[in-house]
C-alpha cells in the first residue's frame, strides 16, 4: 500500500496528478490530490481530486458524468508528482474536449487541436 507520507507534498498539502488514458497514452489533464483524495482513490477505484477553488474532494464526473476510472497509479522518482491512467467516459476537460491539453504553440501562435466532443 502506498504510505502518503513517502509522498513530498507542496506547502499547502497536495501533490500535482497527471490523468493519462490507459490505452491511448494520451495526457488527459492535471489536477492536484491530497491524502484524503489520494486514500479515496484507492478505496473506490474512482479518481478524486483536491478541488483549490472549492477547499472540498471532487470525485471526476460527480457532475458531469464523465468519470475517471484508476486502472494502474504511478509515483515518480522524486515522489512529487502521481500518474493515474484511467479509463475515461467523456470528456476530461471541463470545455467538453477530451484533453485539457488541447492548445499547440507552434511559430509563436497558440494553434487549437481540438474541438469539445459535446
Amino acid at each position: 500500500m502506498l504510505d502518503p507520507d513517502t509522498l513530498k507534498l507542496t506547502k499547502d498539502g497536495l501533490i500535482p496528478a497527471i490523468a493519462q488514458d490507459h490505452e491511448t497514452g494520451d495526457v488527459l489533464m492535471m489536477a492536484w490530490m491530497n491524502p484524503a483524495s489520494l486514500a479515496r482513490t484507492l478505496e473506490t477505484g474512482r479518481v478524486t481530486y483536491w478541488s483549490r477553488s472549492r477547499q472540498e474532494l471532487w470525485a471526476k464526473g460527480d457532475t458531469s458524468g464523465n468519470i475517471q476510472e484508476l486502472v494502474d497509479m504511478r509515483v515518480d522518482c522524486d515522489r512529487d508528482c502521481l500518474l493515474m491512467q484511467v479509463k475515461q467516459t467523456g470528456p476530461a476537460c471541463h470545455t467538453g474536449r477530451r484533453s485539457c491539453f488541447y492548445t499547440a504553440i507552434r511559430d509563436g501562435s497558440e494553434v487549437e487541436l481540438m474541438r469539445p466532443m459535446t
